[in-house]
């Protein structure tokens, strides 16, 4: 059999460490990983070459009776080199899992956030405006007050588990082109705890957690509008393995109002007046969030005309002020009439004269209609 010189397919000196050799072997395995270049029998050899190196040289025992008896101190029992390669680190460096290897142990002990959770809350289009002050009341997982979260029974400690023997998971060796690939899975009956409660904490039930309905206070800043997210920190389910909690949500939601609507911060109400306010012109008391507001109206005012009373609106969120009340007005048509005030306005009629006049399009309507807008 040819001689292979397992450092120089590495590219490390022989008295390279651990940490020198694993650099190595990530670095040569992802250049001529098979994926990295499809259908290159050559990079298919060396990369077959390089994870040969690498399980001697990875493993203590292996690397010492390479270094000593060459490739007699590791052969097999079909006369090529026995080694088994942990493919964890360059799994997990190519494809962002770590389903192969150490990698899965090291991730399943590692803490872990808690899931977010989401309320609606609904609010008056008062409350939206100006903010308030509410208590909302929802329902998370907390650690059993019963078994501190161990989920066993007080004073039955949970068992190491048989299957794993206290690992947390499970292997099965493979034989493939490459050589023996080790894949590892959490262990299906303890779940990657490495042990098993046996007797189970009679309040949740061996979960570690019990469900319990909380209140809570919570400040709704001025401005907020339906869809808005207000933010509670740490308030949602409970991490583990002393991960911090997820965080609550609550989901804005206002009510409708009885005169206004709302376009970003300024808030919108329609006003009708009469004819005669429309013509002569009036001075008419409107509703504002803040109370009634004396608006005048210039006479011979159009339908449809807005007119604007400042700083009304809805405070911006992140300060500076306030948004404007706009007010529409719609000139309200009398459906019916006294007498006396149909025979005014026959008298009007014929002090105006009965011709009418067709309106003539704006240059904007005709560009409009051109443009499709």
């Amino acid at each position: 059999m040819e001689y292979k010189d397992y450092y120089k397919i590495l590219g490390v000196e022989k008295n390279a460490d651990e940490k020198q050799i694993k650099k190595a072997y990530r670095r040569l395995a992802r250049e001529f990983h098979p994926d990295m270049k499809p259908g290159d029998k050559a990079a298919e050899a060396r990369f077959k070459e390089i994870n040969e190196a690498y399980g001697v040289l990875s493993d203590d025992d292996k690397r010492a009776a390479y270094d000593r008896y060459g490739h007699a101190g590791v052969q097999g029992t079909g006369g090529m080199p026995d080694f088994t390669v942990d493919f964890a680190d360059i799994f997990e460096e190519f494809f962002g899992f770590g389903g192969f290897g150490r990698s899965s142990q090291r991730s399943r002990n590692m803490p872990r956030r808690g899931a977010d959770l989401q309320i609606k809350l609904e609010l008056t289009f008062e409350e939206a405006v100006f903010g308030a002050d509410k208590e909302v009341e929802f329902a998370r997982d907390e650690i059993c007050s019963t078994c501190q979260g161990k989920g066993a029974a007080p004073g039955t400690p949970p068992a190491r588990c048989t299957a794993c023997n206290g690992s947390g998971e499970v292997r099965q060796v493979r034989q493939t082109i490459l050589g023996s690939m080790v894949q590892v899975a959490t262990c299906p009956t303890c779940q990657g705890k490495g042990t098993v409660i046996t007797t189970p904490c009679p309040t949740c039930s061996g979960r570690g957690q019990e469900y319990k309905t909380r209140r809570q206070k919570v400040t709704v800043p001025a401005g907020v509008a339906s869809g808005n997210q207000v933010r509670l920190a740490g308030e949602g389910q409970p991490g583990s393995n002393s991960g911090p909690a997820g965080n609550l949500y609550l989901l804005i939601e206002v009510k409708p109002h009885k005169f206004f609507r709302r376009r970003e911060n300024d808030i919108i109400l329609d006003l009708d007046i009469n004819i005669p306010q429309a013509v002569l012109g009036a001075e008419v008391t409107i509703p504002t969030l803040d109370g009634e507001e004396k608006l005048k109206i210039p006479a011979g005012i159009q339908a449809g005309k807005v007119l604007r009373v400042r700083n009304k609106g809805v405070p911006y969120l992140r300060g500076g002020g306030r948004g404007d009340q706009l007010v529409v007005i719609n000139i309200a048509i009398p459906k019916s009439l006294t007498s006396e005030q149909r025979a005014l306005f026959d008298q009007l009629a014929k002090t105006m004269g009965s011709d009418v006049k067709p309106q003539e399009r704006s240059f904007l309507d005709w560009l409009k209609e051109t443009i499709g807008g």
